[in-house]
């Protein structure tokens, strides 16, 4: 059967999360329901990962399989008037019958922001602080995620996962007048592993913690060694790459 891939942005401030949930609002159920409507067809997508209530995302894939004709060059336009103003559809694209929007990533990047200056026009999309930061310090703890692939430490407890091994490709704090912004790309990432990081170099930015303590936190393997979970209003996928499975596609 035909499998097509789409991509879609979204502002996760009214949702609790991407993935479907039972007696929640979410994004997959918002687009399942009104694609299911489209193509007049009960659809289930398969969502390249899973962000939680409040996240943000820039891009973001899921894939379904339909056997029928419909209009693949109106599919955007017409699913995004039907879609509410902060879930958009970005593309539809055709791919191979066997690509898969999760296993076929090959990265994801997410961007945390935190704001010095109180903003009332982007406290959606950031987390306040006050307190000045050493972005240098924080850079260097850049440097330790990069040499570690177990990351149990950041990770949500109780999650299904098999291995907490992730190799993280980047990791860089950048400023920008008021604005602290860390970029980090990997091949996978765990559940509120983004958040956990951020907010234990928080800890050491603000002089609190050593590079060794960094070190030390990673190979407890222990959550509970590590910082506080920054809010998610913060956090934003800003893409996920995939090798060479796109046949087609059809863009808004």
């Amino acid at each position: 059967m035909p499998r097509f891939f789409i991509e879609f942005s979204y502002d996760g401030t009214n949702y609790h999360g991407l993935q479907k949930q039972p007696n929640s609002n979410t994004i997959q159920e918002v687009i399942e329901t009104n694609l299911s409507k489209f193509l007049r067809s009960e659809i289930n997508l398969t969502l390249a990962g899973r962000t939680d209530s409040g996240v943000h995302a820039k891009q973001m894939f899921s894939h379904f399989d339909f056997n029928n004709e419909f209009d693949v060059e109106n599919f955007c336009s017409r699913l995004n008037s039907m879609l509410p103003n902060d879930i958009c559809i970005e593309s539809l694209k055709k791919v191979k019958d066997d690509a898969h929007s999760r296993f076929d990533a090959d990265s994801r990047t997410y961007e945390y922001t935190i704001i010095s200056k109180k903003d009332p026009f982007n406290y959606k999309y950031s987390y306040y602080l006050k307190e000045n930061l050493d972005i240098k310090k924080m850079n260097n703890m850049c440097k330790l995620l990069i040499a570690n692939d177990d990351f149990k430490c950041f990770s949500k407890s109780n999650t299904d996962v098999k291995t907490y091994i992730c190799d993280i490709k980047e990791a860089e704090w950048i400023m920008k007048e008021n604005t602290y912004i860390f970029k980090i790309t990997a091949d996978r990432f765990l559940r509120n592993m983004v958040r956990s990081i951020v907010g234990t170099m928080i800890e050491a930015g603000k002089n609190k913690i050593s590079e060794k303590d960094f070190q030390k936190i990673i190979d407890s393997r222990d959550r509970s060694a590590a910082g506080y979970s920054v809010p998610s209003s913060g956090l934003t996928l800003l893409n996920i790459n995939y090798k060479k499975i796109f046949i087609n596609s059809w863009k808004k």
